[in-house]
């Protein structure tokens, strides 16, 4: 089970997680004090240098780096828990395991080529979820963001997307923009984003919106309107200077449980499941045209109900991303509160489901795919 609240504890920039103050100590003194522990002939030994390393790293002590100093930081809390978990390790070898551990953070990063987050400290990215059961207490409403867009989704979705699968700089595609939910987190995280909405007026606001957001970064939100099943995303970077995207995020109406408006191309509009899957499959093919091999598509979506009957709206439409040619990476189900259709109905909603033999819908889907 993962919980997430805004706001998010790494901060606007999605930036390194820990409590307490950064310790800002000197790296190779550092590195040369935990060679010290590492070589500790006893657990003893090993614990009276710890005693003097942990004095010697707060503020004012003997590894606290000048200006002028090359320097490695740590948040307070972060450094603190390493260095007790090294004190209370049962035996020799563990502590040394833990020693080592801590010695590969202080000597520098270690990314992998989708995200900046550093696997050498992963402990510090406490707020970035993993498990497949995402519970968020309440929309993050810091900034820009505004919940007056009907069927808008959370901001924590696309930033944990963003975190979890791009790098500052890198493009996302977001092909029902709405609000800019997407837009907004890309710029806070330095993320490009390039998106496409059917109504004029829909872009309007969203590009009002992002233009109330800090650009931190220089990050570029392009936002066009237009139809995503029938949109050249690769011409549309390419006027941006970019050859492809690196991250697709999709979000599109859950057929026609809103409607979003009278355009006919709306797949809230569309007659039938059947005609909503098609549609959606076509923005899924334009969309993989311009994202790079190997890397994320996330969908997120819910089912409905139909006359009486559930229907399987999700996992039908993840269907249609794998029959592009996407493989399945995970599926989150993420738990709906407050939804403006049942915020002041919950007693009547009870009812019904107890009247009708159904469980009254609480949950979405974060389907993630890597593309082939």
């Amino acid at each position: 089970m993962a919980i997430a609240e805004p706001p998010s504890p790494a901060g606007p920039d999605g930036a390194e997680h820990g409590a307490g103050p950064p310790l800002r100590l000197r790296r190779g003194a550092l590195i040369e004090a935990l060679g010290a522990l590492a070589a500790s002939a006893d657990l003893d030994g090993l614990r009276a240098r710890l005693a003097v390393l942990r004095a010697n790293v707060t503020p004012g002590g003997a590894l606290w780096a000048a200006p002028a100093d090359e320097a490695v930081v740590f948040p307070e809390g972060l450094l603190l828990a390493e260095l007790d978990q090294i004190g209370a390790a049962l035996t020799l070898e563990r502590a040394r395991y833990y020693v080592g551990r801590l010695s590969r953070a202080a000597k520098g990063e270690r990314t992998a080529a989708i995200n900046e987050i550093d696997l050498n400290r992963w402990k510090a990215y406490d707020d970035i979820l993993t498990d497949s059961l995402w519970l968020i207490e309440r929309r993050d409403s810091s900034g820009a963001h505004s919940a007056e867009y009907w069927g808008n989704f959370v901001p924590q979705i696309p930033n944990q997307l963003l975190r979890r699968y791009t790098r500052k700089g890198d493009w996302v595609i977001d092909p029902f923009v709405g609000s800019g939910t997407t837009l907004i987190e890309g710029q806070r995280l330095g993320r490009n984003v390039l998106g496409v909405e059917l109504q004029p007026s829909v872009v309007e606001r969203a590009r009002a919106l992002v233009a109330g957001e800090p650009n931190r970064h220089g990050a570029i939100c392009h936002v066009v309107a237009g139809d995503s099943a029938e949109t050249d995303f690769r011409a549309l970077l390419a006027e941006q200077g970019a050859a492809s995207a690196q991250l697709a995020l999709l979000h599109p109406p859950y057929h026609d449980i809103i409607r979003f408006s009278d355009d006919p191309r709306d797949l809230s509009n569309a007659a039938s499941v059947e005609s909503f899957l098609e549609g959606l499959g076509r923005v899924v093919a334009n969309v993989a045209a311009a994202l790079d091999r190997g890397r994320y598509l996330a969908l997120v979506i819910g089912d409905k109900y139909s006359r009486g009957e559930w229907v399987p709206l999700g996992f039908q439409s993840m269907q249609v991303v794998q029959s592009q040619g996407f493989l399945l990476k995970s599926i989150v189900v993420k738990d709906i509160n407050g939804t403006a259709g049942k915020r002041n109905q919950k007693e009547l909603w009870r009812y019904r489901a107890l009247a009708g033999g159904f469980y009254v819908f609480r949950h979405e889907y974060v389907f993630l795919f890597k593309k082939r």
